[in-house]
C-alpha cells in the first residue's frame, strides 16, 4: 500500500488553511466571471447533426440542437473549424478565414446560429487556427508569386545543396505532424516552405508583422460577428527557431523515442516548438480580446489555448505580474499522463498535481479528458470508468470541458482502412494506420436508434457510425431511469448548485491504492466528497484517513450507472465499500 498522501489546494491562498482561506473563497464567488466556472462543450461540426441530408454535420443542425445543449447545461459551446476549406485536414486548413465552409453553411447560417445562441443565453466560441492555412488560400497563392506584400507571409528557404551530390534538398531535417518532412519545394518560386502539419497547411510567418495584424483581423471579425472568444489550435508551435549567422535552419537532434524516421517524435522537436515568442504572441490575443470588450461592452470574451508541452512551458500562457494572458490554457493531463502511466486513482493523482501545484496563484483551472484528436474517453479511461471520470471534471474546482458525446458515453467506432479520412493515418498504410487515425472519436452523434442514429437522412455518412449506437444514443438514454445522460445532467446541475463546487477549497489523495478522493468545502456550506474506485477489485475505505474532519455519514447524491447504493440515502464514513468502477458523489448535508 502506498503512504496516504492529501493535498489540500485552498481558493486565492495556497498556504493557508482554516477560516481564514474560506472566507478568501467566499469573497471571491463575488467577482468570478462566467468562464471561470464554465461547461465547455465541444462540437465537431462535421460529426453533429445533419440538416440537409448530405451525410455531413451542418450549422443548421448546430442550430436545431442548441436546446438540447442547454438542457444538458452548457455555458459555452466550442466549434471545431467552420471556415472555408479544402478540407484535407477537415477545417484546420484555412482557405478563407473570413468566409463560411459551404458545405456547413453560409455566413447567415451563421448568425442565425449567434441569434438562437443568445435566446438561449447559450455562447459560442469559435476554433482560431493560427498556425497555417491552406496552400489554396489567396495569402499563399500571392505569397508564391511573391506579390507585393505577401513575399514573407509563410515560412520559405532556399534549401540546402548537398556537397556530395549537388542536389538541392529541404533546409533541415524537421518532420511535419503527418509523417515525413516538413518542408515542401515549391517550383515556380524556387523556394521550400515549412508546413509543421500536412503538406497543404503551409506555416504562417509571425516574425513578419503584417501576418501578425492580419490574424488579429481575423479574431477581430469573429468577434464582431458575436463570438465568446476562441479556442486557439496548435499554438505551441507557431514560432520556430530562426536562421543561424549562415541563413540556415538547424536540424533537431534524435529523440531515441522511435526507430520510425518519418515520425515526428524520431527528432526531439525543441526547435520548432514551445518557443519564447509564442508565449508574447497569445499575451497579444489576450489584449485582443479585452479590448473588444471595452470598447463595444458586453461579457467577457475568453482566449483558451491548445497546449501540449511541459508544465513550465504551458503556465506562462496564463500572464505574469504585467500583462494578462490565456483565460484557459487547455489543462490535458488527464488525457496524457493515464495514457503514459495507465488508468490508475495514482496517475489520476498525478495529473491533477502537475496542475494545481504549477499554476500560477489567482489563476483558473481546467479539466478536460477528450477532444477530437484523442480516443473517446470512455475507450480510454474504460467504459466502467465512464461516470467517475466526468463526475471529476465536475467536481474539481475551475472549469470542465466535455467532447460531444462524452455525456452519453459514446465509444470508438471501428473505421476500416478503406473508409480512413484523417490524413494523420492516411499518410501512413493499411498496418500502421490505426496506430494515428483520430476517426474513431469523430463518429457521428449518436441522436436515436434510428437510421444513422438520427444524425443524418443521406445513404452514407462521411464516417460510419460507432456499433453501439442503438444503445447508447440521446433518445434511449433520455428515456431511461438511469443513464451516463442522467448522471451527466445531475453533475452539471449539482455544479451549478453547490457553493463549495463553485468556490470551495480542493482536497484530494489516493486511498487504498485503487480510490481517488476529492473533497470540496466552503465555510458555511455543505461539502461535497467525490470518490472512485478505478482499480480491477471491490475495495474499502476509511474517509476519516483521508480528513477526519467528515461527518461520520455523508448523504449520497450521485452514483455511477453500475452502483447499487441508493441516492439519498446516508453512509458510513468508515468502511465505505466501493465495487470496481463504482463512483459516488457525496454531501455533508
Amino acid at each position: 500500500m502506498q503512504p496516504l498522501q492529501v493535498l489540500l489546494i485552498p481558493v486565492l491562498c495556497l498556504l493557508a488553511v482554516g477560516q481564514a482561506c474560506e472566507d478568501a473563497a467566499t469573497t471571491a464567488s463575488n467577482s468570478k466571471d462566467w468562464w471561470e466556472t464554465a461547461q465547455f462543450y465541444q462540437i465537431y461540426p462535421r460529426s453533429f447533426m445533419d440538416s440537409d441530408g448530405d451525410g455531413i454535420g451542418d450549422l443548421n443542425g448546430i442550430t436545431s440542437k442548441l436546446e438540447y445543449l442547454k438542457d444538458l447545461g452548457v455555458t459555452a459551446a466550442w466549434l471545431s473549424p467552420i471556415f472555408k476549406s479544402p478540407m484535407v485536414d477537415f477545417g484546420y486548413d484555412i482557405s478563407d478565414f473570413f468566409d463560411i465552409q459551404p458545405e456547413y453553411g453560409t455566413l447567415d447560417d451563421f448568425r442565425a446560429l449567434i441569434k438562437k445562441a443568445n435566446e438561449l443565453d447559450l455562447k459560442i466560441i469559435l476554433d482560431f487556427v493560427p498556425n497555417h492555412s491552406s496552400n489554396e488560400s489567396d495569402w499563399f497563392k500571392k505569397s508564391v508569386k511573391r506579390e507585393k506584400g505577401y513575399e514573407d507571409y509563410y515560412v520559405w528557404h532556399d534549401g540546402k545543396i548537398n556537397a556530395e551530390t549537388g542536389k538541392r534538398e529541404p533546409p533541415s531535417n524537421w518532420l511535419q505532424a503527418f509523417r515525413g518532412s516538413a518542408w515542401e519545394w515549391v517550383e515556380e518560386r524556387q523556394q521550400y516552405y515549412l508546413h509543421q502539419f500536412a503538406v497543404q497547411q503551409a506555416d504562417l510567418n509571425y516574425r513578419n508583422p503584417d501576418v501578425v495584424e492580419q490574424m488579429k483581423r481575423v479574431l477581430r471579425y469573429w468577434l464582431n460577428e458575436g463570438v465568446a472568444g476562441f479556442r486557439c489550435d496548435a499554438v505551441p508551435v507557431l514560432f520556430e527557431v530562426e536562421v543561424d549567422e549562415n541563413g540556415q535552419y538547424p536540424d533537431e537532434a534524435v529523440s531515441g523515442l522511435t526507430d520510425d524516421v518519418d515520425n515526428r517524435n524520431y527528432l526531439k522537436n525543441e526547435l520548432i516548438e514551445n518557443r519564447a515568442e509564442t508565449i508574447d504572441m497569445a499575451y497579444q490575443w489576450r489584449t485582443v480580446m479585452d479590448d473588444h470588450q471595452r470598447i463595444y461592452g458586453g461579457e467577457t470574451r475568453v482566449l483558451l489555448i491548445e497546449t501540449y508541452a511541459p508544465p513550465a512551458y504551458t503556465m506562462q500562457f496564463y500572464g505574469n505580474r504585467s500583462v494578462e494572458g490565456a483565460h484557459l490554457p487547455f489543462n490535458f493531463n488527464l488525457i496524457t499522463v493515464p495514457a503514459s502511466d495507465g488508468v490508475s486513482a495514482s496517475s489520476i493523482k498525478k495529473a491533477v498535481d502537475n496542475w494545481l501545484l504549477t499554476m500560477p496563484a489567482g489563476r483558473t483551472a481546467n479539466w478536460v479528458i477528450g477532444n477530437h484528436d484523442q480516443r473517446r474517453a470512455a475507450s480510454r479511461y474504460g467504459v466502467a470508468n465512464t461516470d467517475a471520470m466526468n463526475m471529476l471534471v465536475m467536481v474539481m474546482p475551475g472549469a470542465s470541458v466535455t467532447y460531444q458525446g462524452e455525456e452519453l458515453g459514446m465509444t470508438d467506432g471501428w473505421i476500416s482502412w478503406e473508409d480512413t479520412q484523417d490524413p494523420a493515418a492516411c499518410n501512413s498504410n493499411q498496418e500502421l494506420y490505426e496506430q494515428f487515425t483520430r476517426d474513431p472519436s469523430r463518429t457521428p452523434f449518436q441522436w436515436t436508434s434510428g437510421t444513422n442514429a438520427g444524425f443524418s437522412t443521406a445513404a452514407k455518412t462521411w464516417l460510419p457510425l460507432a456499433a453501439d449506437f442503438e444503445t447508447q444514443n440521446v433518445q434511449v438514454e433520455a428515456a431511461a431511469t438511469r443513464s451516463h445522460l442522467k448522471i451527466y445532467k445531475s453533475l452539471v446541475a449539482l455544479r451549478k448548485s453547490s457553493k463549495a463546487l463553485q468556490n470551495g477549497a480542493t482536497k484530494y489523495a489516493v486511498l487504498n491504492d485503487s480510490v481517488f478522493v476529492v473533497k470540496r468545502s466552503l465555510s458555511g456550506s455543505a461539502s461535497i466528497v467525490f470518490v472512485a474506485n478505478l482499480g480491477s477489485k471491490g475495495t474499502t475505505i476509511d474517509l476519516d484517513q483521508f480528513d477526519k474532519t467528515l461527518p461520520t455519514h455523508l448523504t449520497l447524491k450521485i452514483r455511477s450507472l453500475s452502483s447499487s447504493k441508493a441516492e439519498g440515502s446516508l453512509f458510513e464514513s468508515q468502511g465505505l465499500s466501493l465495487a470496481a468502477g463504482e463512483a459516488l458523489v457525496m454531501s455533508t448535508d
